[in-house]
């Protein structure tokens, strides 16, 4: 059984229980449905499909910002810090992404990178 199918169906869980602790006042008042899904966008862009240049930055950055997120409402975090943080942090991603040898999504290449091809 491959691994790729089980993840939506994980974090769908995953999303009900944290609500459902939310609701039952077990866990801190947090957003977790936007938290958990940035969380899960973030896992889905590096666990689906091949990796590659966009995915290489999209899927961290999110994982990221739901971290931050989620100190910023538990007020571990404040909000004058997380956008610095999470600038660099896309920069950071950016930077790993043109370095790497990873390939650049079809729906990206522009005519240069196709005739290299």
């Amino acid at each position: 059984m491959k691994v790729k199918r089980l993840v939506v169906p994980i974090l769908i869980i995953v999303l009900g229980v944290t609500w459902l602790l939310n609701i039952l006042k077990v866990l801190p008042g947090v957003d977790w449905i936007w938290t958990i899904g940035l969380t899960a966008v973030g896992l889905l862009a590096l666990l689906v499909g091949p990796p590659n240049r966009l995915t290489i930055v999209v899927g961290p950055f999110l994982i990221v910002g739901s971290i931050c997120s989620l100190l910023r409402q538990l007020d571990l975090l404040p909000i004058d810090r997380e956008t610095p943080i999470l600038t660099i942090v896309l920069g950071i991603l950016m930077l790993i992404a043109q370095t790497s040898n990873l390939p650049v999504p079809e729906f990206l290449k522009t005519e240069d990178t196709q005739e290299k091809s």
